[in-house]
């Protein structure tokens, strides 16, 4: 059974927000959020009390990571099943026999690399991800770094009259601009349409029931019910103000290593600055709810 079918889990991980863990180690990266877990295997089968911990520490530090993990293709898909169904991503390439299995990739010959702006994944959906678990098993010698930023913090950094602003406020968010062409040079067609979302400008987590700022620079195409000018301005500001370092962790990646990040409160950004040395791995995204 998946945990997003577990209210009790769910209600247990919150009153227990802050105590000790007791079958998993958790090193916090930054007070306000990523956490790096050790004393769990993802290639073998997970006890309940562990996965309501793994649970527990992601929506306590909204991005987790694992190191030195050894997964099959199965396996992978397999972890991402105990948060809910799987996600098929609207225009990326995926594994052979595998649609939930989406392939990360760059290198010598690439011309552009997965997730080089900040952005929350596939938010252009009307159901959009819960979460993703990237796996990546190939790194350059250096450089590759994520950076990921809790946009909890960004909304409890704006001011009471921005939070009074926003609130109630809706936006467009568009795959059409991202999406069209981008897979063209790994052999993926373009669909005849990309799909395309009105969402709160401020959304409410499901389960940890915080505000969170809901717009990103990759999908985000304006404001709804005000003046465009008006929309860019607003937007410009809020994308300045979510990227405040304040805000951020930033994720060193070594073979083998997993990170698995809440897309309904989390942006991230991936540093491409390695070409041309390779890099290859493969995500497996959790379907999410509609925002509210």
């Amino acid at each position: 059974m998946s945990l997003n079918a577990l209210d009790g889990p769910r209600i247990k991980q919150l009153s227990n927000a802050g105590a000790p863990y007791e079958t998993i180690r958790l090193d916090k990266l930054t007070p306000v959020i990523g956490a790096e877990i050790s004393g769990v295997d993802l290639g073998r089968p997970i006890a309940r009390p562990q996965m309501e911990e793994i649970h527990r520490a992601l929506a306590e530090n909204l991005v987790i990571f694992f190191r030195d993990q050894q997964m099959t293709q199965e396996q992978h898909l397999d972890f991402g099943r105990h948060f809910g169904p799987l996600h098929l991503h609207p225009a990326a390439p995926h594994e052979p026999g595998h649609p939930e299995l989406m392939i990360i990739k760059a290198d010598a010959n690439s011309v552009r690399a997965n997730g080089e702006g900040w952005h929350s994944d596939v938010s252009c959906d009307e159901e959009p991800p819960m979460g993703s678990i990237l796996y990546i098993k190939e790194c350059p010698p250096n450089g590759g770094d994520t950076l990921f930023a809790s946009m909890y913090a960004a909304y409890e950094a704006l001011s009471d009259r921005m939070k009074a602003y926003l609130e109630g406020l809706t936006a467009l968010h568009d795959g059409e601009p991202v999406y069209r062409g981008m897979f063209a040079k790994d052999g993926v067609a373009d669909k005849a349409n990309y799909p395309r979302a009105e969402h709160p400008v401020i959304r409410t987590h499901p389960v940890t029931g915080r505000k969170a700022l809901y717009v990103n620079r990759g999908f985000t195409a304006r404001i709804l019910g005000i003046p465009r000018d008006e929309s860019e301005g607003i937007l410009r500001y809020l994308y300045e103000h979510m990227e405040n370092p304040l805000f951020q962790c930033r994720f060193r990646w070594q073979p083998n290593s997993v990170a698995f990040w809440d897309n309904r409160c989390a942006q991230h950004r991936a540093m491409w600055d390695y070409w041309p040395h390779r890099r290859y791995g493969n995500r497996v995204t959790v379907r999410g709810e509609r925002p509210v």
